[in-house]
């Protein structure tokens, strides 16, 4: 499958029952085009399995709580859907988009109480999200836009609005020859990439930053898991940023990103050492368990 997302063969499961992909629209006046009320999850199917998928709903349902709706489906609907959204798609092995919003209804100021929660869900073929980086290394610049404090948005939900300083920071990024940026917080720590949680590695031991402002990631929390499954030692903490320096190795973790190694993030490089090849090794096969 390829070209425009918009102009393609197949099928995309909205409130309920599988519409045509192109006939899958929204009319201009949807609350969440205007006022991002909108919540998602990024998911991969192997060898036509989602992967962690029952979390994955699970989020979603905790995500539109958090910026106040209900999504009008239980999490074993949200299952049976995604299931007969992979079925439809014909592929094994697949990236899977669920998306909740307020949709178009007798409100269009910023209260939208009186609109409907629209649900949909669609899967496509996506490959390595960061090309050839899983051999050689992604090359990240520095966001100068910071993740907010929680005192200022749900930071935990995985919400529409709080990807509009990502967008931002990937664009730049892009702009130097990057393949993404990464964030510090709004004290100053060492945070995240725009879509992507953060390892680094100094005397055989992982350091992460601790996901108390940003999204702790379902792919983060299965690596953390390995990391200690195998006695290797994780600091959740807070990292300075001239800790960087000091670090030997780096990569990234998320749905789509899987494990990528960083070569390099703005003047700081690192090596694709054995520790960052053995995880991403290890989360390729669990994956396909």
């Amino acid at each position: 499958m390829a070209g425009a997302y918009n102009d393609r063969d197949g099928h995309i499961w909205m409130d309920g029952k599988m519409v045509d992909w192109r006939e899958a629209n929204i009319h201009i006046l949807t609350h969440a085009m205007h006022y991002a009320s909108s919540v998602f999850e990024g998911e991969r199917a192997y060898n036509g399995k989602i992967f962690k998928s029952r979390e994955h709903s699970e989020r979603l349902k905790r995500s539109a709580q958090m910026v106040d709706f209900e999504i009008p489906y239980t999490v074993d609907e949200l299952e049976a859907a995604k299931v007969e959204v992979l079925a439809a798609s014909g592929l094994q092995d697949a990236y899977v988009r669920a998306i909740a919003w307020r949709g178009a209804g007798e409100d269009m100021g910023v209260a939208s109480s009186r609109n409907p929660v629209r649900v949909a869900i669609a899967a496509w073929e996506w490959g390595a999200y960061y090309g050839d980086a899983k051999m050689k290394g992604a090359k990240l610049d520095i966001s100068k836009w910071k993740r907010p404090s929680p005192e200022t948005i749900p930071c935990h939900a995985k919400a529409a609005g709080l990807y509009m300083i990502c967008t931002m920071s990937k664009h730049a990024a892009e702009a130097k020859g990057c393949s993404d940026a990464m964030m510090f917080d709004y004290r100053g720590y060492v945070a995240e990439a725009t879509g992507a949680n953060i390892f680094f590695v100094k005397d055989g031991e992982v350091h992460t930053p601790e996901p108390d402002c940003f999204l702790n990631g379902i792919t983060r929390q299965t690596v953390v898991g390995m990391l200690r499954d195998q006695q290797i030692t994780v600091h959740e903490r807070h990292i300075m940023p001239e800790e960087l320096e000091g670090f030997e190795q780096c990569w990234l973790t998320g749905t789509a990103a899987e494990v990528t190694p960083v070569g390099q993030i703005g003047d700081y490089n690192f090596e694709v050492g054995s520790l960052t090849r053995d995880v991403a090794t290890r989360y390729e096969k669990l994956v396909r368990e």
